[in-house]
């Protein structure tokens, strides 16, 4: 588990190729490695990795097939900056919210724009997505905790204040930059929740909450 609150910005300097995975090498700048061992994880740009070796300037973690198809990671190349935070600890300050690391779907800025001196940034999410996203609620993007400032349909507003802005990669995003997204585990399990005995069917969640299931449940009067 992480927190969405970034701990360092790395950069990749060595993308290997493995039977079809990749190994990455990301040299981890000011991040702290004294208390990592191999098997901890560190999440990168928002997916959860598991360190496989400790050079003493960085890390590597072997990257699966599926994660490059899910994720932005295939699009890295050496020299690309990264989200960097270690897992939690129980004496871990929790100031964004709970992030598991695993990313739900990958987005696309559609506009940046200045708003005095923060940055107003509008995302595009995938339509499975949508759902999830509510006003002034929470949102992971690249591993890092914001917050919802509007939303439309499938696409949601963030202002970025200049810390974010200096201590992650969000300053370098432009309009068409593909990010990793992932959504509040709260709402996700709460959707499935409700679902009840419907939950062991398959497909039952595409068909997400409706008004219908809100009633069964005792939501509505």
């Amino acid at each position: 588990m992480f927190t969405g609150i970034i701990q360092a910005v790395g950069r990749i300097t060595h993308l290997e190729a493995r039977g079809g995975d990749v190994r990455l090498r990301i040299r981890t700048g000011k991040l702290d490695l004294a208390d990592v061992r191999l098997g901890d994880s560190i999440a990168v740009n928002g997916v959860c990795l598991t360190a496989v070796d400790l050079p003493g300037d960085g890390f590597a973690a072997d990257v699966s097939r599926e994660t490059l198809s899910l994720t932005t990671l295939g699009d890295l190349v050496p020299g690309s900056p990264v989200n960097l935070e270690k897992a939690l600890t129980l004496a871990t300050r929790l100031g964004g919210h709970l992030v598991s690391g695993h990313v739900d779907g990958v987005g696309r800025v559609a506009d940046r724009r200045d708003d005095a001196r923060s940055v107003r940034l509008t995302i595009e999410a995938p339509a499975a997505l949508a759902r999830y996203i509510v006003h002034k609620g929470s949102i992971c993007v690249d591993g890092t905790s914001l917050t919802v400032n509007a939303v439309s349909g499938a696409r949601f507003d963030l202002n970025i204040v200049p810390h974010t802005l200096e201590e992650t990669v969000t300053g370098g995003y432009a309009p068409g930059t593909r990010v990793n997204l992932e959504v509040d585990l709260v709402a996700r399990y709460l959707e499935r929740l409700l679902l009840g005995e419907r939950a062991a069917e398959p497909g039952a969640e595409a068909s997400g909450v409706t008004m219908e299931l809100l009633a069964r449940a005792g939501f509505l009067g």
